[in-house]
C-alpha cells in the first residue's frame, strides 16, 4: 500500500512539471552522452560527463520543488544568490589561470567557473527588478540601478578577462529591458553609450592577443598553424560530417587530437563529425521546442516575474547556442562559449539545470 502511495505521489510530482520541456532536456543530456563518449570511449571525461548529467537532472528535479515566489516576493533571496555569485567571481581573480584567465575556482581537480551561475543571478535580479516597476520602464533612473546589478559582475568577468561570457550578460540584460518595454529614446542612449565603450575598450584596454583572437575568424588561414589553427581544424570536422556524419566514435579529427578542445569549445565540430548534418537538425530541433516551451511556461505565468525570468533563460541558452556554434563554423571569433549541455564540465551545465528547474517551478506553483 506505501509503495502504490510513494508512486502515485511521483506520478503527481511529474504532473505538476512541464512534460515537454522535461522529456527535451532529457533526450539532449542523452545526445550529449553519446558525442562525449563518441569523442573519447570509456573515458574519465565521459563516465565524470554521465554523472554531472544525472546530478544536473536530480538539481532540476529538486528546484522544481522549490517554490520560485520567494524570489518573486521577497528581495533577500534574490539579493544573496546574487552577492554569492559576486563573491565568488571575486575569488577568481586570486585563482590559477587557466588558459591565460582567472574564470575559474580551482581546488584541487575540482575546478568551477562563477560567471555562469552569475549569468543566472543577472537574469533572477533582473527579473525581480522589472517585474516591481514595469509601470515605469520609462524613468530612466530604473534602467540605471538595473544597469548596476549588470556593471558589478560585467567589471569583475572583464577583468578576469571572459570577453564571452562579459559579452552574454549584456545580451541577457539587454534583451531583458528592451522585453519590459524600455523607451526608445533610452533605447538609443544605451546603444549609442554601448558603441563608445566598444571602441575605448578596443584602442585603451584590449591586450594585443585579444585582438587577433578577435580577427583571426576573418581569414584563419593568413597563420594556419598559429591563431587560426583551431579554427581550421573545427571546420574541416564539419565538413567531414556531411548528411549523416562519420558515426558513433569515428570522427578523426576529434579522435586522433587534431581538433583542440573536443569536449568543450568546440564540441560542436565534434559533434557534427560524428553525426552529421542530420544530428545538427536533430539537435538544433530539441533546442528549439525547449526554447519554445520556456516561452509558453513565460505566456501563461500569472506574473511580471515569471514572464521576465522565461524570457532570461531563453536569451541565456540561445545566446550561447548562436556564438558557440558561430565560433565552430568560422563566423565569430572564439569565445570559449559552451554549447548548451554539449559541452563537457559541470558549471554551465548547473546553472542551466537550476533556471530549468525554476521554470518547472513556475509551472507547478502557478
Amino acid at each position: 500500500m506505501e509503495l502504490k502511495k510513494s508512486f502515485r505521489n511521483i506520478s503527481n510530482s511529474f504532473r505538476e512539471i512541464d512534460l515537454p520541456l522535461f522529456a527535451t532536456t532529457v533526450a539532449i543530456c542523452v545526445i550529449s552522452i553519446l558525442n562525449i563518449y563518441g569523442i573519447g570511449g570509456n573515458s574519465v571525461f565521459f563516465k565524470r560527463h554521465v554523472i554531472l548529467i544525472g546530478f544536473g537532472l536530480l538539481t532540476m528535479i529538486l528546484v522544481s520543488f522549490f517554490n520560485y515566489r520567494y524570489l518573486k516576493n521577497y528581495s533577500s533571496p534574490v539579493l544573496l544568490f546574487y552577492a554569492i555569485g559576486i563573491i565568488l567571481l571575486l575569488v577568481t581573480l586570486i585563482s590559477p589561470p587557466i588558459r591565460g584567465a582567472h574564470a575559474w575556482i580551482i581546488i584541487g581537480s575540482f575546478t568551477f567557473e562563477p560567471s555562469e551561475l552569475v549569468k543566472l543571478a543577472v537574469i533572477i535580479v533582473t527579473a525581480k527588478y522589472f517585474s516591481q516597476r514595469h509601470i515605469h520602464i520609462n524613468q530612466f533612473r530604473h534602467i540605471f540601478v538595473s544597469g548596476l546589478y549588470l556593471l558589478i559582475p560585467l567589471g569583475i568577468i572583464l577583468l578576469q578577462p571572459d570577453l564571452g561570457s562579459a559579452a552574454t550578460l549584456l545580451v541577457i540584460w539587454g534583451g531583458m529591458i528592451l522585453v519590459s518595454g524600455i523607451n526608445k529614446r533610452h533605447l538609443f542612449s544605451l546603444l549609442s553609450i554601448g558603441v563608445v565603450v566598444a571602441y575605448l575598450s578596443w584602442i585603451f584596454i584590449l591586450k594585443p592577443y585579444q585582438k587577433e583572437r578577435l580577427i583571426s575568424f576573418i581569414n584563419p588561414y593568413k597563420d594556419p598553424t598559429g591563431i587560426g589553427y583551431n579554427v581550421i581544424q573545427s571546420k574541416i570536422a564539419i565538413g567531414s560530417g556531411h548528411w549523416f556524419g562519420n558515426g558513433l566514435g569515428k570522427g578523426s579529427q576529434s579522435r586522433l587530437g587534431f581538433l583542440p578542445e573536443p569536449y568543450n569549445d568546440f564540441v560542436f565540430a565534434s559533434f557534427t563529425e560524428q553525426f552529421g548534418l542530420v544530428g545538427v537538425f536533430v539537435c538544433l530541433g530539441l533546442l528549439i521546442t525547449m526554447l519554445l516551451r520556456i516561452l509558453r511556461i513565460g505566456e501563461r505565468s500569472t506574473n511580471n516575474f515569471g514572464k521576465l525570468f522565461a524570457v532570461g533563460m531563453t536569451l541565456f541558452i540561445l545566446t550561447h547556442v548562436i556564438v558557440s556554434a558561430s565560433v565552430n563554423i568560422g563566423l565569430m571569433p572564439i569565445t570559449g562559449i559552451p554549447f548548451p549541455f554539449l559541452s563537457y564540465g559541470g558549471s554551465h551545465l548547473f546553472s542551466l539545470m537550476i533556471g530549468l528547474g525554476l521554470l518547472h517551478s513556475i509551472v507547478r506553483y502557478g
